[in-house]
């Protein structure tokens, strides 16, 4: 049920889908019609129409006489988005190094101990929130609204590989560590190191993603 906030009920309806496709909740392969997501989100058909107009131009649902097919992400996809990912936060990570704030920087180590202790209590959606909090905030210090915004939707992109990465506790534990140096290196304005370990973590992710997709 979609709630009526300050936002539009267009962008609601938009957020609502969007997530529900990247998270897995809506399968590869699986027609959403207008009925059904209607009557799921209790709302009317117009913002249901243009939600879909926009999911079709984002490439996560393509148009078939039966409604609509979810397309979601897929390997291809997600190869396309590390190997961005890794051209572009390498630069982000040495100027979030340079340029970030002293209440930034206490931001982001207050994030790091809630990984710690989210990751002690294995609480793997915490976690994934606080995954995406960190790397936010990282683009955040870089100072680069254009940065920004290039990274957040392809960080958001693959939330559903994502959740299946801090699962693992392996992982997870490997995946806080390295936040925690990408935190030591940024506070003390270490820019090379900090482009060393973001393109370290960025390998281990996705590697461990690739792993788990596998198995």
């Amino acid at each position: 049920m979609i709630e009526h906030k300050t936002i539009s009920l267009a962008d609601q309806v938009f957020d609502k889908i969007e997530t529900d496709i990247l998270s897995g909740v809506y399968a590869r392969g699986e027609i959403l019609t207008e009925t059904k997501l209607s009557t799921e989100l209790g709302v009317s058909r117009t913002p249901i129409r243009e939600a879909l107009r926009r999911l079709e131009q984002e490439h996560l649902i393509s148009e078939s006489g039966k409604g609509s097919v979810v397309i979601g992400i897929s390997e291809a996809d997600l190869e396309d988005i590390f190997l961005i990912r890794s051209k572009i936060e390498s630069i982000v990570a040495k100027m979030a190094a340079e340029n970030r704030t002293e209440e930034q920087l206490e931001k982001l180590k207050e994030t790091v101990e809630l990984q710690e202790f989210y990751l002690e209590k294995q609480d793997a959606d915490r976690l994934k929130i606080m995954d995406n909090q960190f790397h936010e905030m990282v683009y955040k210090m870089s100072g680069s609204t254009i940065f920004y915004d290039v990274l957040m939707p392809l960080h958001k992109k693959i939330q559903k590989y994502r959740k299946v990465s801090v699962t693992d506790t392996k992982r997870a534990v490997q995946s806080v560590s390295e936040h925690k140096a990408i935190y030591d290196a940024i506070s003390s304005c270490d820019g090379r190191k900090t482009v060393k370990l973001v393109d370290m973590h960025l390998k281990n992710a996705y590697e461990s993603i690739m792993k788990k997709g596998k198995e």
